[in-house]
């Protein structure tokens, strides 16, 4: 039988990361380990869960603090299947957003490092007459 808490290197091997990122996720207030008599971080197996969504959505380009925001504080009880359910809802809109910027980005970028110019604000083929400067700062055609 598996034991019930894991120490932080058992974390790492299990979750890919490195123990100073787990550290690091702690002093972002992301997770709270639970100390033992000797001061050892012990990591309730629900934490597993807590930090591979970190992971993944940290790839995906999520802020800290808007994963921290999704998960809730860390000493509350391990999230439910309906908790979860809730966090992927409240995501699906900014995901879908990132999902379409990026999308834009990929379908445009050959064009413009083809014609040499790097800057989708600037570009004669894609801004002529610099018209996408009235819109804001940045490349809004990606940017949408």
């Amino acid at each position: 039988m598996p034991a019930k808490e894991l120490s932080i290197g058992q974390v790492a091997r299990r979750t890919g990361l490195t123990i100073s990122q787990i550290r690091f996720y702690e002093g972002r207030g992301l997770i709270a380990p639970p100390r033992n008599a000797s001061g050892q971080r012990r990591f309730p197996r629900a934490e597993l869960r807590r930090l591979a969504f970190i992971r993944i959505a940290q790839r995906l380009g999520l802020s800290l603090a808007r994963i921290r925001a999704a998960l809730g504080p860390p000493e509350a009880a391990p999230p439910t299947p309906e908790d979860w359910r809730r966090i992927a809802h409240d995501m699906q809109g900014e995901l879908t957003d990132r999902i379409n910027q990026l999308t834009r980005l990929r379908d445009n970028l050959d064009g413009c490092i083809g014609c040499g110019c790097l800057s989708m604000t600037a570009c004669a083929l894609y801004n002529p007459d610099d018209a996408k400067g009235a819109e804001g700062p940045g490349a809004r055609n990606v940017e949408g």
